[in-house]
């Protein structure tokens, strides 16, 4: 009876002494990088989407549900921007008209841009000068987040040696049950006639056919950018002006801004406002005026075109919303801080009534 005792004490010290691991620490870390260009931030699950996030943006990941994550968005924002909130979950709203952006640091990394309206927490420190610190919670598509540790896992994983290849013996094949076949994501095709868009949530161009080839250029969350190639017949095709690119994005100014740089390119833009420089647009001097565009159309993201004063006249003409037609060349596909192209202004075609 006695050693039986001794035994069960002996258990009970060894139990007490062994570290326990939380389920948090065995899981790993809970950080994502965005990995698409526009990805949305939405309000729940499959929800209402209420701002876009900037591609290489930090943020904190909790709650899963099946292709979700739950994330927290935590950034820096100017005080003059933000002001009191009427609801009882918020402490603060987005005040300034259409947007803001909501930074990594005073300014810092874009994290995302924030309609009127947005509402925010304050977290500690509250403030920095003319910056306050905020969060908000919601929930991101699985596909637009990539986990910090990806890297890690995939240089440890991935092998196919084991010690007896180290020992001077054969190096072994394909370990049994193990998938070696390697497959190209950049290509794809169709399992049903889908619709093809000019852009996410954009009009519609066409359909493709069950089994045509496909390209894959980029992913943003729930879209896939593709390309084909097919045949039409020449007398349907109009020629685009001597010397004038047609048919650019912006997305593509974005990821090659020097291929684009000093070309001219024709764009439909809808008209939002005539703006000032300021620090935050260092690709333009400082007091320059600039239109602040949405565009190129059917995308919504944001373009700066800078005027000459003595063509402003036109523009405040315009209303808001309008859809504008502009001849420019390219100052800047991908803008310092924002990553929003930047134009100068050639020529105005005209704005129309939507």
């Amino acid at each position: 009876m006695q050693v039986s005792q001794i035994i069960l004490a002996l258990l009970a010290v060894l139990s007490l002494a062994t570290p326990q691991v939380p389920p948090a620490a065995a899981q790993g870390g809970n950080r994502y990088r965005v990995n698409v260009d526009n990805a949305w931030f939405y309000q729940d699950v499959a929800g209402r989407r209420i701002a876009r996030l900037a591609r290489g943006a930090l943020l904190t990941g909790s709650a899963t549900r099946n292709a979700w994550i739950q994330v927290t968005l935590e950034g820096w924002i100017f005080a003059t921007s933000v002001g009191r909130s009427d609801r009882p979950d918020f402490d603060l709203l987005v005040t300034r008209a259409p947007n803001e952006n909501l930074r990594a640091a005073p300014a810092g990394p874009l994290v995302a841009e924030l309609s009127q309206g947005f509402g925010l927490k304050r977290a500690p420190p509250d403030s920095a000068g003319r910056w306050v610190h905020v969060t908000r919670q919601g929930w991101v598509q699985r596909s637009a987040l990539a986990p910090i540790a990806d890297v890690v896992a995939t240089r440890t994983a991935d092998t196919t040696r084991d010690s007896t290849a180290d020992q001077g013996g054969l190096t072994p094949g394909p370990r049994p049950g193990k998938d070696t076949t390697r497959v190209d994501s950049t290509r794809a095709q169709p399992v049903r006639v889908t619709t093809l868009y000019r852009a996410p949530d954009g009009p519609e161009a066409g359909t493709v056919a069950t089994d045509t080839p496909l390209r894959v250029l980029s992913r943003n969350g729930e879209w896939t950018r593709v390309q084909f190639e097919g045949w039409v017949k020449g007398g349907d095709l109009q020629a685009a002006p001597a010397g004038v690119l047609v048919g650019i994005t912006a997305a593509e100014l974005r990821a090659e801004p020097q291929r684009y740089a000093g070309q001219v390119l024709r764009w439909n833009l809808e008209f939002i406002a005539i703006q000032k420089a300021d620090d935050l647009r260092p690709d333009i001097p400082s007091g320059t005026s600039y239109v602040l565009g949405r565009g190129p159309l059917p995308e919504r993201g944001f373009v700066y075109v800078v005027v000459p004063d003595n063509k402003l006249p036109a523009f405040r003409a315009l209303t808001p919303l309008v859809t504008m037609t502009i001849t420019a060349r390219v100052r800047n596909g991908r803008s310092r801080y924002l990553g929003n192209p930047v134009v100068d202004l050639i020529s105005l075609e005209g704005g129309v009534t939507p």
